[in-house]
């Protein structure tokens, strides 16, 4: 599966995730019963990542309300039916019919993670100064696996600034070990042992 080249939950308000979430929860649960989770979750990473990026007026006639729902139903019946599976078709045409589709990034973000939390996934995302080696990335990962007690999902990315170090997130909770950080600390650090002794010194004075 590609990985995501932006968050799709930053796409929209938290109203509209919650609202994704829903779609995406539903989408999974037809398609577990049909033993097709796997398969319609690449679909619809495919239609993010690949559809939409060779083709990015695609994504905005079916986002787009000034469109109208026929036209937009015209449109998905042209270029899906028949070529994606008719669960993932089916799904298209509800968001369509209920003016969704402008949805469909974040409810990849959510199906994703949804996805993650069923099979005992985490997804970590990590920035590095350079590029991990793989005995790095593999050694990274069983550490990760160890404090998380659970199968991590690495999100790579690499941001030079950091000079050193990385930078790990897992949700809400971020680990920072990169020299920048640290030099930003310890420039913290001596600004204010210098306002301290600065002030000590006005005080001796005064007294």
């Amino acid at each position: 599966m590609t990985e995501p080249s932006q968050n799709e939950h930053a796409t929209a308000d938290v109203g509209a995730q919650r609202v994704a979430r829903v779609y995406a929860e539903a989408l999974l649960d037809a398609a577990e019963k049909k033993g097709q989770a796997g398969g319609v979750l690449e679909e619809l990473d495919s239609l993010i990542h690949d559809v939409f990026k060779a083709e990015p007026k695609l994504e905005v006639l079916l986002s787009s309300a000034a469109v109208g729902r026929k036209r937009r139903e015209e449109i998905i019946t042209k270029i899906f039916q028949g070529k994606a599976s008719d669960l993932f078709f089916n799904f298209l045409m509800v968001l369509n019919d209920r003016e969704r589709l402008e949805l469909l990034r974040p409810i990849l973000g959510a199906a994703r993670d949804i996805a993650d939390e069923r099979a005992g996934r985490v997804r970590v995302h990590v920035t590095t100064a350079v590029t991990l080696p793989e005995d790095q990335r593999q050694r990274l990962a069983e550490q990760l696996s160890a404090a998380l007690r659970a199968d991590p999902v690495l999100e790579l990315r690499v941001e030079p600034d950091l000079i050193a170090g990385l930078r790990v997130r897992v949700g809400d909770w971020q680990f920072d070990g990169s020299l920048r950080t640290r030099l930003a600390a310890i420039k913290n650090q001596i600004l204010t042992g210098t306002s301290h002794e600065i002030q000590s010194k006005r005080n001796r004075f005064s007294d």
